[in-house]
């Protein structure tokens, strides 16, 4: 779809640009050779075409890397620690871009050409929804940031514009949406934004800015834009006009509108839906479509099945989290910890097996039942998720993907109304009822309740230092960690955990331990329960008669080797080596919930200020 889009408008987007090195009068005209605003715009054709490439900004293709997506995150990893895990980010990047911003300016500011109004209201909608999807991006990296919503030139004083708060960015985001749900089609339509995506995605913003006023007690700003929660840390105190009620009443508003539409329901399974060629129009909201026959795939099968693509993998801690499929926490059970692999995955939630290579695992299309792959996964927990049918045309060859991916889907507002009314201490069991437990009976699970929740919370596990979040109190302490635990499961690699940890205040987790199974001794394991052996790890000089098929793991060898936190025994651990050179996963407080301004943006705009720390 994205080449279709590039083909299509690729003649008529240089009218956008700027000749900043042109005599001052050649400015006053327009070449022969480009097309001019007043000459464009005038009709849907024309609109369309232009808004077509606002589409790329949901380029969900290398959404599961973590060089997109979750960056830090404590329950999914590759080979290596990347600079968010390990602390190690620089001023020095360049992903400081506006160029989609300039488009949807544009767009904004010539649509009175068109003379249908209802055709002029909905793409001002798209190019307004675009405009608060890209914002976000922004808010979410580097908090605050320069509001522009117009179109600049190249002797525009809005070049050199400071940031603004990020209540001045929300407030816009906010009004953009509004409009975009005025204006946009009720039907269903899954690769177009309607009114139901931007109703979702303002669900999503306020759920997160919500929350992130809570956890991170942000009341005011000073005016270097910096985040102080009541204290000026220098400059003038600027207090935020809305408080974190304000935004959390606002996304369960949103999300209850989606749920109460009447056009989407739950998938019935919750395994295939992610791998199926055309996206299910009843639960996605909106996806990105892809296409074998023009060539437009994907890497998330080959991510998961190939040795050569970062070796990702879940970590036990998230692993664990799973409950038992009769509701218990498995965190609850005798030993747990040192429970191998076969005990340790047996009876749980079966959305774990949709997940995670568990004993007995087929690929969607195929018989054979195949072990957890180290080769493939730097913890052992080998990724399923969005795994396609491996006898499709194609695959079996290069495991290029080509199923649609989400954008929004109805299950995450389910999961937003629940926590937003859980923090806000509105939540019921009928709400819950309505929302969470929905999810759950898809898989079979048993219904959350919330008193139970809130009489015995967690404290053990998900509320622990250790394994979870330490920040979390008040009466609905209970629910709001199930909550958080139904959320990381039911949207695992989707790309969500990086914002959530932000948002929650909850960057610690990123130190929390990284391993893999346990392992209580040298030998043989059987990681399908049929009785044979398919991993075998072994010190020393490599053993003799050993059949071919059998994964064999050296403790200690770089490459292929395994490490265990152990003599001889011990948890997978995959960064040990990193761990050893004193490179191990850190999280600054103080710095690291925002992303540096690039230095040499602030070179060429001096009135841009630096985040704290950086």
């Amino acid at each position: 779809m994205k080449k279709i889009f590039i083909i299509l408008s690729a003649a008529l987007f240089c009218f956008c640009a700027c000749d900043i090195f042109a005599p001052e009068d050649l400015l006053e005209k327009t070449p022969q050779s480009k097309i001019s605003p007043a000459d464009f715009f005038s009709n849907e054709t024309e609109l369309q075409l232009y808004t077509n490439p606002l589409y790329d900004l949901f380029d969900n293709s290398v959404m599961f890397k973590r060089s997109s997506s979750d960056r830090f995150s404590d329950h999914f990893v590759e080979n290596n620690l990347s600079d968010e895990q390990a602390g190690t980010r620089s001023a020095v990047e360049t992903s400081w871009s506006w160029v989609s911003l300039r488009r949807i300016n544009s767009l904004l500011a010539n649509s009175y050409n068109c003379p249908d109004e209802k055709v002029r209201a909905h793409y001002e909608g798209i190019a307004r929804f675009f405009r608060a999807y890209f914002y976000f991006a922004k808010v979410l990296k580097w908090g605050d940031v320069p509001w522009v919503d117009h179109e600049l030139d190249s002797d525009s004083e809005d070049l050199y514009a400071p940031r603004d708060t990020r209540e001045t960015i929300f407030n816009h985001m906010i009004e953009d949406l509004d409009f975009a749900i005025a204006n946009l089609p009720e039907g269903l339509s899954t690769y177009r934004v309607n009114k139901w995506a931007a109703l979702s995605f303002k669900a999503r913003i306020c759920l997160f800015e919500g929350t992130f006023r809570k956890y991170h007690n942000a009341t005011c700003s000073d005016d270097n834009g910096t985040v102080i929660g009541g204290r000026a840390t220098k400059g003038t105190v600027i207090p935020y006009e809305h408080d974190a009620d304000y935004y959390l009443k606002l996304a369960a508003d949103a999300a209850l509108e989606v749920m109460n539409c009447g056009l989407y329901k739950l998938a019935p399974d919750y395994l295939t839906l992610f791998a199926e060629i055309n996206a299910d129009p009843n639960e996605y909201i909106l996806a990105v479509k892809y296409d074998k026959t023009l060539d437009i795939m994907h890497g998330t099968t080959s991510y998961a099945v190939m040795p050569t693509q970062g070796r990702p993998g879940l970590t036990k801690k998230f692993v664990d989290s799973y409950l038992m499929k009769d509701g218990s926490r498995f965190t609850d059970k005798e030993g747990w910890q040192t429970l191998t692999f076969l005990d340790e995955l047996a009876d749980r939630d079966p959305r774990l097996s949709c997940t995670t290579r568990v004993p007995g695992y087929t690929r969607i299309g195929k018989k054979d039942v195949e072990p957890s792959q180290m080769s493939c996964s730097a913890t052992g927990f080998q990724l399923v998720k969005f795994v396609m049918d491996g006898t499709l045309d194609g695959i079996d060859r290069v495991e290029m993907s080509y199923c649609d991916l989400p954008v929004f889907r109805l299950a995450e507002d389910y999961l937003i109304y629940a926590e937003a009314l859980a923090e806000l201490g509105t939540l019921s069991q009928f709400d819950l009822d309505n929302s969470v437990n929905l999810l759950r009976q898809r898989v079979g699970m048993p219904s959350l309740d919330m008193a139970a929740a809130n009489a015995n919370p967690d404290d053990n596990y998900l509320g622990s230092e250790k394994y979870g979040y330490t920040n979390v109190g008040g009466a609905n302490k209970g629910v709001i960690l199930e909550i958080r635990r139904e959320r990381a499961i039911e949207l695992a690699q989707e790309g969500f955990r990086s914002a959530d940890l932000i948002r929650w205040r909850a960057g610690k987790c990123v130190e929390q331990e990284i391993y893999g199974p346990y392992y209580p001794s040298l030998g043989g394991y059987d990681l399908t329960g049929d009785g044979k052996i398919n991993l075998y790890i072994y010190e020393g000089t490599k053993p003799s008669g050993i059949d071919s098929s059998v994964d064999l793991r050296k403790v200690g060898e770089s490459g292929t080797g395994i490490y265990l936190t152990e003599q001889g025994k011990g948890y997978c651990e995959p960064f040990q080596p990193q761990k050893n050179q004193g490179v191990v996963p850190t999280f600054n407080e103080d710095r690291d919930y925002f992303y540096p301004i690039p230095a040499e943006e602030i070179i060429l705009n001096p009135n841009l200020s630096q985040n704290p720390g950086w």
